[in-house]
């Protein structure tokens, strides 16, 4: 089983994303609210205000989301990735996202994958 983790910059994006995992098998995604350093840093320097106004307005600017997710194999993660991709276009493009996977030694809780022969 391998942990894939995508870090998704876009949140006008989520819904399409989670979609699109979901259509090829990705299931039991968690979703985390989260921010990167440099948005930390940036918000930092803003002039707090007691009513932040301009979180309304541009809530894309305030954070992002990290997805996790517990796939098969790593042809699964791949998918994920090329799925991604397709949602979101390149992943070395700035502002769209970052992806990661990683085997995982110990799982326990979550139900076995099916084969790919015996998914519907």
């Amino acid at each position: 089983m391998y942990m894939l983790m995508l870090i998704l910059a876009d949140c006008s994006c989520l819904d399409t994303l989670l979609d699109a995992w979901e259509e090829i098998g990705i299931r039991g995604i968690t979703i985390v609210e989260s921010t990167g350093i440099q948005r930390r840093r940036v918000q930092r320097a803003r002039v707090p205000l007691r009513f932040d106004f301009e979180a309304l307005l541009q809530p894309d600017q305030q954070g992002h989301y990290t997805l996790f997710a517990i796939v098969a194999d790593e042809e699964m993660a791949r998918r994920g990735l090329t799925t991604a991709e397709s949602v979101l276009g390149g992943l070395d493009e700035p502002d769209t996202g970052v992806l990661a996977a990683w085997p995982l030694a110990l799982v326990k809780g979550v139900p076995s994958p099916q084969l790919p022969e015996e998914r519907s």
